[in-house]
C-alpha cells in the first residue's frame, strides 16, 4: 500500500470536500503578497481560487489561523511564512486569516484553527492541526518535499515580489541551475532530468543539490514500468539477489517506506561478501544520496551500515 506524502497524527480528512471561491476581480494581481517573504500570499475571497491554481505548479500550503481566538496559530501561519522563504518557491505559503475570511473557511468546513492543508494540483489533502516549533516544522516540512520530490514532483513557484536585496541585488531570486531538470521532470521527461542532473553534476560534484536530485531521477528511471507485486515475489523468492532486493528498495522509496528500503539494503549487505556486498553497498548510498545526508533516518541508517560492514 503506498504510503501518503500527506500525513500527520491527529490530522484531518479534507480528501472529500471541494475548495469554492469568488473567481479573482479582472485585472487584480494573482495575490495579494504577504510581508515577509516572497513565496507567501495572504489569501482573500478574491485571490483564493488562482492560489488554489498555482498548485498545478508546485505545492500550496494553506495555513488558517486565527489572531483573536488562538493567537499562537498566528505564530504559525508567521513561521510557514518564513519558512516559504528558506525552501525558495518548492511550496507556497496561502495564509488564511478566518477572522478576515471566514467565507473560505466556511467553504473549506474548516473545524479548527490552526490547519495546514497541502494543495497539489487542485487537491487538498491535511498536513497537521497543532501548532509546531520552528525547528520541528522546518523537519516536518523538509520531509514532505523530500517525499514529494522522490515521487517527481519537483516544481517551484516564482516569486510573488521581489526578494529583499542583498549586496549588489545582482543574484537572482530563483536559482535557475535546476530549472531545467525539474522542468523535465514536471514534463514526465525523466531521461532528460537525469541527463541534466548528470551534468551539473559533472560540472561540480560538491553541488548537493544537484547530486540529490541526480540520484532520485535515476531512481524513477529504474523503476518505470516495473510491476510491484511482481517484484515483491521475486524479491522473496531470491533473498540473496541484488538486483531483486534493490529494485524492491527502490519501490519502497517511491512510496514513501524510506526506512524499510533502507533496512532491506542493510540487511542484503549483512547476508552477501565481495561484489554483491559491494553492489548493495553502493546501491544503498545512492538512496541516502536521495533522501539527503543529513535526514535523520539516513544518520540512523548509516550507523546500521557500519554494524553491518563491521
Amino acid at each position: 500500500m503506498t504510503q501518503q506524502p500527506f500525513s500527520r497524527p491527529g490530522a484531518i480528512d479534507l480528501s472529500g470536500l471541494t475548495s469554492p471561491a469568488a473567481p479573482p476581480v479582472p485585472g487584480a494581481p494573482a495575490g495579494a503578497t504577504a510581508g515577509g517573504s516572497s513565496y507567501a500570499v495572504q489569501v482573500s475571497e478574491q485571490n483564493f481560487q488562482s492560489t488554489i491554481e498555482s498548485s498545478r505548479t508546485a505545492p500550496v500550503l494553506l495555513v488558517f489561523y486565527s489572531p483573536s481566538r488562538m493567537p499562537e496559530s498566528a505564530q504559525l501561519a508567521r513561521d510557514l511564512e518564513t519558512l516559504s522563504g528558506e525552501f525558495e518557491g518548492r511550496f507556497l505559503a496561502g495564509l488564511v486569516d478566518i477572522d478576515q475570511v471566514p467565507a473560505i473557511a466556511q467553504a473549506m468546513q474548516i473545524p479548527s484553527v490552526p490547519l495546514v492543508v497541502a494543495v497539489l494540483d487542485g487537491r487538498p489533502a491535511p498536513l497537521f492541526q497543532d501548532v509546531l516549533p520552528l525547528e520541528e516544522l522546518r523537519a516536518a516540512l523538509t520531509q514532505v518535499m523530500q517525499q514529494l520530490t522522490v515521487n517527481g514532483v519537483a516544481g517551484r513557484h516564482q516569486p510573488r515580489h521581489a526578494a529583499p536585496a542583498e549586496g549588489d541585488g545582482d543574484e537572482p531570486a530563483v536559482d535557475p541551475r535546476y530549472a531545467a531538470a525539474q522542468d523535465a521532470l514536471g514534463n514526465g521527461d525523466i531521461e532528460g532530468a537525469v541527463a541534466e542532473y548528470q551534468r551539473l553534476v559533472d560540472a561540480n560534484p560538491a553541488d548537493t543539490e544537484a547530486a540529490a536530485g541526480l540520484a532520485m531521477a535515476k531512481l524513477l528511471q529504474r523503476t518505470q514500468g516495473v510491476d510491484l507485486n511482481e517484484a515483491r515475489a521475486t524479491a522473496a523468492a531470491t533473498p540473496d539477489d541484488v538486483d531483486a532486493q534493490t529494485m524492491v528498495a527502490d519501490l519502497d522509496m517511491l512510496g514513501g517506506h524510506v526506512e524499510d528500503a533502507f533496512n532491506r539494503l542493510i540487511d542484503l549487505v549483512r547476508r552477501t561478501s565481495g561484489d554483491e556486498r559491494n553492489a548493495a553497498r553502493e546501491h544503498l548510498l545512492g538512496l541516502f544520496a536521495a533522501v539527503g545526508n543529513d535526514d535523520p533516518r539516513v544518520l540512523k541508517a548509516r550507523q546500521n551500515l557500519a554494524s553491518a560492514l563491521f
